[in-house]
């Protein structure tokens, strides 16, 4: 299994039990869950890494004329 890296996490009590709720539901660990979750709306943006592109850069403003 891949390493883990541990962070601290602040979170609204109601949010938690929410979440633990939804775990229990999924038969899920919470932390399993908060990193389905995590790793669905990263997928879901677009930004998980194997579907992340390059964003386009803006074309410069054209200087104004008087």
């Amino acid at each position: 299994m891949a390493e883990r890296k541990a962070f601290l996490l602040r979170v609204d009590p109601a949010l938690l039990e929410s979440l633990q709720r939804w775990a229990d539901t999924d038969l899920r660990s919470l932390n399993g869950q908060i990193e389905f979750l995590l790793r669905k709306a990263l997928r879901e943006a677009g930004r998980d890494g194997a579907s992340e592109k390059p964003r386009p850069k803006k074309p410069p403003k054209a200087p104004e004329q008087a």
